[in-house]
Order: structure tokens, then C-alpha cells, then sequence
């Protein structure tokens, strides 16, 4: 056997259904970095076939006879601690499931494949996936040393709003992947009210975004929501990309707008962060402040080579406290990052920015 099949993936693929478990199967097979090792029809059956064939990754849903995917994990992670891509269905009443899936431990959910997609479809969203829950630092070493834990409302101090005058083109943009929810986190209730708009996009699968954007809103001293299309941006309002959709800042009648699409995917991503940091770019220019957080492959370091090219704030989270340490490093490796911080300092940093930009 030569090293790089030495060196791929094995996967367990755990549902109830035997047509989904197939197609899943049938898709990550197409990858030869990915080996599917087996697969379990519910978590009893699942605990068994980890212990005899100890996989890299599992895939796991969240509805399933005899014990549900959500308690599995977390007795999982308690005692075996592994990566874990959630694919299930992403209904509202799934999402906040999934969402609950993220807090307890899962690296990243993916919307279970429906009736009409075919293997080919799935392939590379699916192996994408799980490359970047194999990936994850988290699960390399039990601790990440200097990663900051995550925020909960109750945790920080009340913060007085930020009322400082601001160039009214100011703008933040945020871009993250795996491990990112974990992250937004931790950044975004650190940020107090007041501050310029900030758009986020993290990469989501269609009607998680939604539940992602309550959770934080819950969290944060500022309104947080899903955008929409042709929203008004303004002081104290963060927008987080809807799933399946890009999306872009346009400058209109004396304020910031949202414009969507479905353009084809970026990096494999749709939302992708390179189209929202280049409209950055072109609409905000030098006013831009753009951070660019954990995740896998190389989305976002172009465009933050556009913002920095613009004379924009560059900031990038510290290889020491990401998840997965790619995206960030992609765009460190172009030389276009003014500021490279771990995950507690990127607000700090991201408020020292806005200070600092003038009209």
C-alpha cells in the first residue's frame, strides 16, 4: 500500500435510511482521499462499528429509531471524541437541532441530499465536508492552547454602545467556514452596539442560516439577522448571508444595500466569501474592515487581497485558535493581512479599526 492511500479518510456513515446511506456512500466513494469504512442504520449499531473500525469522520443524522443523532453526539464527544459532519434535514424544526448538533460538538452540518440530486451533486459538497471536519485542530489535540471559549450573554460584562462618530461608508465584513459558528460566537457578543454595519458570511447550508442568526442575535448587544435582498444597512445591524445565496454590498441612496444571487459557486461555496469582500472592496474601499476567521481551503483570500489593495484594515484569526487553519493562512501567505491575532483579540482588534478610520 503506498502512502497517500495510506493516508485516506475513513469515513462511517451513520442514518436510518438505507437509500440515503447509500447515496452518501456512493458520493464520498468518488473522492480517492475518502474511504467509506461502513456504515450504521442507528447510533447502538454506530458504537460498535466506531470501536471495530475506527474512523477519521462520521457522518451522522439527527433523526433516528432508538436513540436520536443529538444525544448519540453527545455521548459520543463525551467519551470518543471524533469529528462529526450533521447531514440531515434542514427543515426549521431540523435546523435549530442542528444548530443544538454545533453547540454540543459536530465540526459542520450539511442539508441530508433530497430525492433529485444526484451522486455527482453530491460528491464534492460532500468530500468538502468531510476533508474539513478531518481537518479540525480540535479533535488533534483535546485542547487548543490560547482558544478562546466560547461566549455566552451572561459571561460578558454589560457594554456601553460605541457612540463615537463614524464616516458613515464605514463597513465590516467577517468571513469564516469550519468552525466558524464557534467562532462568530465568541467574536461577535465582544463587539458592543453602535458600530459600523458588519455582514458576515459563513459557509451554510439553505435554512440554517436562519437559526444560526437568532442564536447570535440572542447573544449579542446589537440586532443580528439573516439578509435579504435589497436590505438597508445601518449603524448597529449585522447581516449574516443566507445559505445558498452570495452575497454582495452595493452603495444606494446615501446607504449600503444588500444585493443576492445565485451565482455560480465560488471555491465550491455558495455563499462564497471572495464575492462579498471584493463588492467590499469596490463599494467601501480603504473604509473597509474585513476579518477573515477559521476555516477550510483558500475562500476569501483574494478578495481580502482586493480590500487590502484598496487600502482597507486586513485581519486574520491566529493559526493557534483556528479550527482549521486555511483560509486564514491562504490569505496570510499572499501578504495581504495587516493584523494577525487569535480568536479572543479579534474584536478588540476589529474596534482599534474603526477607530482609527477617518472620513
Amino acid at each position: 500500500m503506498n502512502n497517500f492511500q495510506k493516508q485516506r479518510l475513513r469515513v462511517l456513515v451513520v442514518d436510518d435510511s438505507a437509500l440515503v446511506r447509500k447515496a452518501i456512500s456512493d458520493a464520498l466513494g468518488q473522492d480517492p482521499e475518502i474511504e467509506v469504512v461502513g456504515t450504521a442504520c442507528d447510533p447502538y449499531v454506530a458504537r460498535e462499528k466506531i470501536v471495530a473500525l475506527n474512523p477519521d469522520v462520521l457522518t451522522l443524522d439527527l433523526e433516528m429509531p432508538r436513540m436520536d443523532g443529538l444525544t448519540f453526539l453527545r455521548i459520543l464527544m463525551q467519551h470518543h471524541p471524533l469529528p462529526v459532519v450533521v447531514v440531515s434535514s434542514l427543515t426549521q424544526a431540523g435546523s435549530q437541532a442542528a444548530m443544538d448538533a454545533m453547540e454540543a460538538g459536530a465540526v459542520d452540518v450539511l442539508a441530508k441530499p433530497g430525492g433529485n440530486a444526484t451522486v455527482g451533486e453530491l460528491a464534492e459538497r460532500l468530500a468538502f465536508h468531510v476533508k474539513a471536519a478531518a481537518a479540525s485542530a480540535r479533535f488533534r489535540t483535546r485542547r487548543l492552547e490560547g482558544a478562546a471559549p466560547v461566549i455566552q450573554p451572561a459571561d460578558l460584562p454589560p457594554q456601553a454602545p460605541f457612540t463615537a462618530a463614524i464616516d458613515p461608508r464605514q463597513l465590516i465584513v467577517i468571513g469564516s467556514s469550519t468552525g466558524g459558528i464557534e467562532a462568530l460566537r465568541t467574536v461577535l457578543p465582544r463587539l458592543p452596539a453602535g458600530l459600523p454595519p458588519i455582514v458576515i458570511v459563513q459557509h451554510i447550508s439553505a435554512y440554517f442560516s436562519q437559526v444560526v442568526a437568532a442564536r447570535l442575535d440572542a447573544a449579542c448587544p446589537f440586532e443580528v439577522r439573516e439578509a435579504e435582498q435589497g436590505m438597508v444597512l445601518r449603524r448597529g445591524l449585522c447581516l449574516i448571508a443566507p445559505g445558498e445565496h452570495h452575497v454582495e454590498v452595493e452603495w444606494k441612496n446615501d446607504s449600503y444595500r444588500i444585493r443576492l444571487t445565485q451565482d455560480p459557486p465560488v471555491h465550491h461555496c455558495r455563499p462564497s466569501v471572495d464575492v462579498l469582500f471584493r463588492s467590499a472592496a469596490a463599494t467601501a474601499g480603504r473604509r473597509t474592515i474585513a476579518a477573515l476567521l477559521t476555516g477550510m481551503g483558500t475562500d476569501g483570500a483574494l478578495g481580502m487581497q482586493a480590500i487590502h489593495e484598496a487600502g482597507g484594515t486586513t485581519i486574520a484569526e491566529h493559526e493557534r485558535t483556528c479550527i482549521v487553519y486555511g483560509m486564514p493562512r491562504a490569505a496570510i501567505q499572499l501578504g495581504v493581512v495587516d493584523a494577525i491575532v487569535p480568536l479572543p483579540l479579534v474584536a478588540e482588534t476589529i474596534l482599534e479599526a474603526v477607530a482609527k478610520v477617518r472620513t
